[in-house]
This record gives structure tokens, sequence and C-alpha cells, in this order.
């Protein structure tokens, strides 16, 4: 059991008479516990019951792939209370569920949140404790350094590589001028800078921004501020449910000016929410799910891919869970449950001492995606986990991404998925190659 040292960590005290007590719920007998933070509830609660499915799916099929040696993975979920008009407020109600992970559930492998600044408030205790941190969020901190303690892994493609790609297909459509209205989050903040910074860098002239709180209740003013700038292109970073409550407003406003639009809103939520067709014909980006074999570069800017891979995971998903759709995130989190078992399967076979540290899981993870190793699908588990148990190195092609890490343990991305809105539905374009330096 962790119990704590007194001051050893901030924010501890409130779960000090909790910390060593037994009041987690009942899991399968000798199971390996993920522990994940979800945005149940908040600003985000629209996609934590998506991801949760995925990650659920994800621990049904490496059991049925056999498990850690006949010991079955489980999945602890709590709530990460997305942030609301009471920021303040709820990061410290999902911190503390962090820590109840950490302490009360005594978790070794973890997951999320979504929440950057979750993510980076807790990364004392990750690496106090030596924990496996697998972050597999659009929004989750950018991972630049190596560590002797705690293991962090970065799924999705950071900040920099979503607004270098926005300003690349602005400037390769000819626009002059940009600008943006951007929520005050570290992510969408951190978005909204790497574009007009990658913007200006190639030429364009950024004119005055404007940032908002989500939770307001209007944003009106807002949304005069920022066209009034007669920009080009202005790019909408934020969040689904205050995205939505913006789009309708402009709607109402006149439909001034001509939006991009931000990977977190590539989502059916967003649609629900706001005027049919309010948004057709608008451009945004959002991380590529087809797999790099997948795909074929045409010229510097074009690149011809087929997703038949996702297709197939969607169809997985959606049997499972009957007939509700994977979003794209959960891709990302199904498969960050597989490289944590995949990772541990091997360990043990090669005679590691279970639970594995954090700083060991990263290596190992890492060392099994090289890529001269023998690829390994989602698509036949059992078979992996066999040949993994056989001391075989084998790379992971997952639900989003055939996995090749860095040396800090996160993953190369290739390709940003360009789509559009046609009649109030999603569409795909040709992805756009990644050729932007810096953090992946």
């Amino acid at each position: 059991m962790r119990c704590m040292k007194t001051g050893l960590f901030v924010g501890l005290a409130s779960l000090l008479s909790a910390s060593c007590s037994q009041t987690a719920p009942a899991h399968p007998e000798d199971a390996v516990v993920i522990g994940a933070l979800l945005p149940f509830s908040g600003s985000e609660s629209a996609i934590g019951r998506n991801l949760e499915q995925a990650m659920l799916l994800a621990i049904e099929d490496v059991n049925a792939a056999g498990g850690l040696d006949g010991r079955p993975f489980d999945l602890r979920s709590r709530d990460s209370h997305s942030s609301s008009r009471d920021s303040y407020s709820s990061t410290d109600r999902g911190f503390q569920q962090l820590l109840a992970l950490l302490y009360n559930d005594q978790v070794s492998y973890l997951i999320g949140p979504e929440e950057n600044a979750l993510a980076r408030e807790i990364a004392q205790d990750v690496k106090g404790l030596d924990v496996f941190h697998m972050l597999p969020g659009y929004a989750a901190p950018s991972i630049a350094r190596s560590e002797t303690r705690g293991g962090w892994m970065r799924l999705a493609p950071s900040p920099f590589h979503v607004g270098c790609t926005l300003a690349m297909i602005a400037v390769r459509d000819g626009i002059e001028t940009v600008n943006t209205l951007a929520a005050t989050d570290d992510y969408n903040t951190s978005v909204r800078s790497e574009f007009t910074t990658q913007f200006a860098a190639s030429q364009g002239r950024v004119l005055p921004s404007v940032t908002f709180r989500s939770g307001e209740p209007t944003y009106t003013s807002k949304i005069e501020s920022a066209f009034a700038s007669d920009a080009d292109r202005t790019l909408l970073a934020a969040y689904p449910a205050t995205a939505s409550t913006i789009v309708t407003e402009w709607t109402v406003s006149g439909l001034p000016g001509t939006w991009l639009l931000g990977p977190a809103l590539r989502t059916e939520v967003l649609l629900a929410n706001i005027p049919t067709g309010s948004l057709d014909g608008y451009i945004g980006v959002s991380p590529s799910l087809s797999l790099r074999s997948e795909c074929l570069s045409v010229d510097a800017g074009t690149v011809d891919c087929t997703a038949e891979n996702a297709a197939a995971f969607g169809g997985h998903f959606t049997r499972r869970w009957d007939g509700e759709a994977p979003l794209p995130a959960s891709h990302f989190y199904y498969d960050g449950v597989v490289l944590i078992a995949m990772g541990l399967v091997y360990a043990q076979a090669t005679g590691k001492t279970m639970p594995l540290s954090g700083h060991e899981l990263q290596n190992i993870i890492r060392e099994l995606n090289e890529p001269e190793n023998e690829p390994a699908s989602w698509r036949d588990l059992k078979a992996a986990m066999e040949r993994l148990r056989a001391g075989t190195r084998l790379r992971y092609v997952g639900a989003a991404a055939e996995y090749q890490f860095d040396q800090y343990g996160a993953n190369v991305h290739y390709f940003m998925q360009r789509w559009t809105i046609e009649d109030h539905e999603f569409v795909d374009q040709a992805p756009v190659p990644v050729n932007c330096g810096g953090p992946n």
C-alpha cells in the first residue's frame, strides 16, 4: 500500500485518511489494473464515455488474447471534472482524482487525463512513484526530455504539429491574413500560438486575435472583436461544448468571416449542437488515422491514403457498443491500453519483475516499436501475444497508427488529416504531410 510521507507531495492533504484505506471496488482476482482519468463531467464530458468504451474494448481484446500469462487486465476509471467556468475548482477536483488513482487505487500504469494542466500537475507524483503514464489525448503535454524515474509516452500529434499544419494549409490556399478566436486552456492556447507563429514565419500577416474562457454565458462580444479584424481566416480553437455556443451565436450574427477549425472540433457532438449547415465548407485538421503503409506521397504537399484499418476498427467498436461509433481520439485510447499490455507481456517473458516501473516499461515499449521489428496488428492480438510470450519483439500496428517513438517517448507522426464539412457531415480530404520540425 502506498502511504504518503508528510509533506512529500503537494495537494494530498485531503486524501490522508483515504490513501491507506481499502475503499476500492472489487476487481477480477489478481488483475493487472490500469488507471484512467477521463472527462465524465465538465466542458469535455461529451467525449469521456466514448474514450472509456475504447479502453474497455481493448481490455476485453487483450484478455481474450490471454492477458498477462492468464492474469486479466482491468480498468479503473475516475472523473477528471474537465474544465468548467469554475476552472480552479474543477482542476482541483480532477487532481484529487488523479491522486486517488495513484495512492488509493495504487495503479502502476496510468492513462490520461485529456487536460494538459492536470497532466503537468501530476508529473511530480508520477516521477516520484516511478509510474508509467500513457498520454493518448490531443491535449497532452509535449514530451521532450529523458527521465530516470517515471515513464511518459505521447500518442497524438503535439500542438506544434497541429498549428504548423493549419498554417501550411492556409499558406497553400493563398491566405494572406489570419487571426484566432481561442479558449484560454493550455491546449487551445498552444495550438493558437503555434498556428500564428508558423503562419508569420511563412510571411503571412497575423491580425489581432481574441481569447475567451470556456463556460461564459455568451460570446457575442468576443465574436464581434474577432471578426472586426477582417482576417481572411479565423482559427476557432476550442472544445466542442463551447464551440457549439460560439458557432450558434456567430450564425445569429450573420456568419461574418471564414473559419479554420481546430482538431478538437472533429466530433459529432459539435454538429449536433449547431445550426444545420452553418459550418459547411469550412476546413479543419486532426490527427490522421491512416497507417503510414496506407499512404503514398504524391508530391511535397499531397498524400494519397486509404483508411481501411481505421474503418475496420470503427466496425469493431460499433459492433461492441450497439452502433455507437468511436471518436478519432478513441482510436488512440484503445492503442494506449494495448501498448501497455504488449509491453508487460514481453517484459514478463524476458524475466522482468512485476509490477514494472514506469521507466522500464517506457523503454520496453520503445524497443518493441522500433521500425525493424515485425508488425503485429490489433486485429490478431492472440497471435501477437503468443509471439511476445516467446520473447519475439513486435511493433504494434494499432487502430490509429503504426507506432514508432522518439528517444523521449513521443510517437512520430508523418501525416495530419485535412477535412471539411458537407451537408452537415464531416468529409475527409487528402491528408497533409507533417513537414515541421519540433516536438512530436
